[in-house]
């Protein structure tokens, strides 16, 4: 079996291809930069070298591929659409492209449960739930996008399957637990109401189990959402997290109208003064860790025969 990795350098594409070559499979990975070439050849992989929306290393890299896991993403709260429109939207259709003229028989798409933010809370969702028509922020708006368009190519000679995990942790996050570490170091941190709230969450490892067995067992133009089970408090959570590396988060907290209020009010000054970075907090990051976002996994369970492999404990004694 041969298979074809986009976002290989990344967190979760790290993971995945490692999963699969100690499984027996061949991948091949597509990497953007020429100094982690031979990161993911110590993995175990083939690097494709080129861009996401290059047609050419594309076609290379899935030629005599069945599966493809397509996990290349812009991950942010701020930024330009044009960027997340290049490379979540743009690459998407690229990657869908290539799939068609190379033969692919099952694509798999990594998205996030980002796409239901804007609407109602996000409380015990399943893939029943309409995605809002403005997602909050251009990260959930081109996610959700990049699922239209992977769920609407499905057919009968290429089976696309949506995943959409919620919170993904583990060793060597390369994402959310440095954002979090930094701000805590800094004595920048501050829960948000508290931090009582309940979040799912999904460990690397349980979504490498989802992903694969979606690309064996998932029907054509479906959605699955992964976690580790059930939900567990927000701030106990990241509690535990920081602790792994040392580091204590504090007590400190602010009101959930006046945080809302402060990202709005620095947005507006970010589009108007157009500073450089992004502003601290944002309405888009709010919208995923400022309240409680629960999901259900139950179709996963019951369709492909999900179920966790690690739990949120054994998950945390890796990171010390």
């Amino acid at each position: 079996m041969h298979v074809f990795v986009t976002g290989g350098s990344g967190f979760v594409g790290r993971h995945l291809i490692m999963t699969l070559v100690q499984r027996g499979v061949q991948v091949r990975a597509l990497v953007k930069w020429e100094d982690e070439i031979d990161i993911l050849k110590s993995y175990g992989a083939v690097p494709i070298f080129g861009d996401i929306n290059d047609k050419k290393a594309l076609n290379s890299g899935m030629e005599g591929c069945k599966i493809v896991f397509h996990a290349a993403a812009k991950v942010d709260d701020w930024g330009v659409l044009k960027d997340f429109q290049e490379v979540n939207v743009g690459g998407t259709e690229q990657v869908i492209a290539a799939a068609k003229k190379t033969g692919i028989s099952r694509l798999i798409y990594v998205s996030t449960e980002a796409v239901l933010t804007g609407g109602e809370a996000i409380i015990n969702a399943n893939e029943t739930r309409i995605r809002p028509a403005k997602p909050n922020g251009f990260y959930p708006l081109t996610k959700a996008i990049a699922e239209t368009k992977v769920i609407e190519a499905n057919s009968e000679t290429l089976t696309t399957v949506v995943v959409r995990p919620r919170f993904v942790w583990g060793k060597g996050d390369t994402t959310l637990l440095p954002r979090f570490i930094k701000t805590m170091r800094n004595g920048e941190f501050t829960w948000i109401s508290g931090g009582h709230y309940l979040t799912s969450t999904c460990h690397v490892k349980n979504l490498c189990e989802g992903l694969i067995l979606a690309a064996e067992r998932g029907r054509g133009g479906e959605i699955y959402f992964i976690s580790d089970g059930l939900p567990i408090e927000f701030r106990s959570f990241i509690t535990e997290l920081a602790r792994t590396q040392g580091v204590e988060p504090g007590t400190r907290s602010i009101p959930r109208w006046l945080v809302w209020t402060l990202a709005w009010f620095l947005e507006s000054a970010w589009k108007l003064f157009k500073f450089k970075g992004s502003p601290s907090i944002t309405r888009t990051a709010l919208s995923m860790i400022g309240s409680e976002v629960t999901v259900d996994d139950t179709k996963a369970r019951r369709e492909l025969g999900y179920t966790p492999i690690i739990s949120r404990q054994e998950g945390l004694l890796e990171m010390l």
